[in-house]
């Protein structure tokens, strides 16, 4: 059983056989997909999943915190487990999502907020760019 599916169970989730092949495509997944996407990579395991199941799951995932929805500046959203805390970085050319972490940013993020008098409980960095012509 993956971490996923446990979350989902710990957090009352009715575990059906196609929620489990949804969460095995969302644990399998290098990229960020869309909801077409997951649909597609789910279809070839099982066939008689709709788009309409992989709406509802993904967007239960997201209301329980379970998965991250990201727009990206796109016309559609991608997601992503949410297990750790980490940034994005996207490539307006080729729309490839590089996943970081930066310690340093995370101390500067933490002072901003103390300074500004708060507690910094959330927050989420995407940045856009261009690879630089050498």
């Amino acid at each position: 059983m993956s971490t996923l599916e446990q979350r989902c169970i710990d957090a009352g989730m009715k575990m059906t056989e196609q929620r489990r092949v949804i969460l095995q495509v969302l644990n399998n997944s290098e990229d960020h997909p869309s909801v077409e996407t997951v649909y597609q990579r789910a279809k070839e395991i099982d066939t008689s999943i709709s788009i309409a199941t992989v709406y509802r799951t993904l967007h239960l995932l997201d209301e329980m915190n379970l998965v991250q929805r990201h727009d990206f500046n796109e016309s559609y959203s991608r997601f992503e487990v949410n297990l750790e805390h980490h940034h994005h970085l996207i490539d307006l050319e080729s729309g490839q999502v590089i996943e970081f972490q930066n310690e340093e940013l995370e101390k500067l993020k933490e002072a901003i907020a103390r300074k500004l008098g708060y507690e910094l409980v959330d927050h989420r960095l995407e940045l856009y760019g261009r690879k630089k012509k050498s």
